[in-house]
């Protein structure tokens, strides 16, 4: 039988950036990318010759195409249609196939490109497989993200957890909406807070959320839901992990949940549609108070007026 089911995704060369970013949100590691757009210069900087062989020449460079393996405990159908939605809702044409393959170790072999890793001031990602790294006084945070979302490796969970070290205050309550593995509410207890609840439309990331906390020795509640449907009460910081058209989509339903001069942090915004993020903030009632940026994506901290 079968040991992984490869996903093939194309894109448009053009789209490549924003779609490897949000494939590897399905598969960590496990991806990698055949882009011919820039053949020429890259055998050049590369190879520093311009002989290229003749069937790469005559390959579509108008298309990109980005290979991810999944096994089967990891529902590749459901993380194919998981990653359509997330390129549609980015306006990102594609097609989507699935294939059957075989790999002995394919299952960990990304494992060894994932390290510990230090954000900000005060935090330590630690691969939950790996020895322990030497912290050097930062809080160290145990971490298996399987398919959820959210190893520490991509820079819109990077720039969420430096915001949250930025505004998280001792015993503050926190929203996670979309809490994916789990890594930024563990951060947000880490960094002193006294509740943190995450939400998840996906039941995966919730189960793949609690255990991570439990790897923590930390206590967090995790339920599989939305805003509308599994969330009540009000918070200091609320953090939004997610897409540009989630966060807009959002944005009217988040006042409810903040406390007076609370904060929502917002991010995975690709940098072309932070215009229209920050347009339905302001619509909203919300006053810009941080951006930060990072490799195309940008991170948003806002409060109410």
């Amino acid at each position: 039988m079968p040991d992984y089911t490869e996903l093939i995704l194309r894109v448009n060369s053009s789209d490549i950036d924003p779609a490897q970013a949000i494939a590897l949100m399905a598969a960590p590691y496990g991806i990698y990318v055949e882009d011919y757009s820039d053949l020429e210069q890259g055998a050049l900087a590369i190879a520093h010759s311009d002989l290229i062989d003749e069937a790469l020449l005559a390959r579509d460079r108008g298309q990109a195409t980005i290979h991810a393996y999944l096994s089967a405990q990891d529902h590749p159908a459901e993380a194919a249609a998981w990653l359509s939605q997330r390129l549609a809702a980015e306006g990102i044409p594609h097609e989507i196939e699935t294939q059957a393959c075989r790999s002995e170790d394919w299952e960990n072999n990304w494992k060894a490109y994932f390290h510990p890793i230090p954000v900000g001031e005060r935090l330590l990602i630690q691969p939950a497989w790996e020895p322990p790294a030497d912290p050097g006084g930062r809080a160290v945070l145990l971490l298996e993200p399987g398919l959820a979302f959210g190893s520490g490796s991509h820079a819109t969970t990077r720039l969420c957890m430096e915001a949250l070290e930025l505004v998280i205050k001792p015993g503050c309550a926190v929203l996670d909406v979309g809490c994916g593995s789990g890594i930024l509410s563990i951060a947000a207890l880490l960094l002193g807070a006294g509740r943190v609840l995450g939400v998840d439309i996906d039941p995966m990331a919730v189960e793949t959320a609690s255990e991570n906390t439990a790897r923590n020795a930390l206590s967090c509640e995790f339920i599989q839901g939305d805003l509308a449907t599994g969330v009540s009460g009000q918070f200091d910081v609320i953090v939004s992990n997610i897409v540009a058209d989630a966060i807009i989509s959002l944005s009217r339903q988040i006042p409810p949940h903040l406390k007076p001069n609370g904060v929502w942090i917002s991010s995975g915004i690709i940098d072309t549609r932070e215009g229209d993020v920050l347009a339905a903030l302001r619509e909203a009632g919300f006053t810009l108070l941080n951006r930060q940026e990072e490799e195309g994506w940008v991170c948003l901290a806002a409060g109410l007026c």
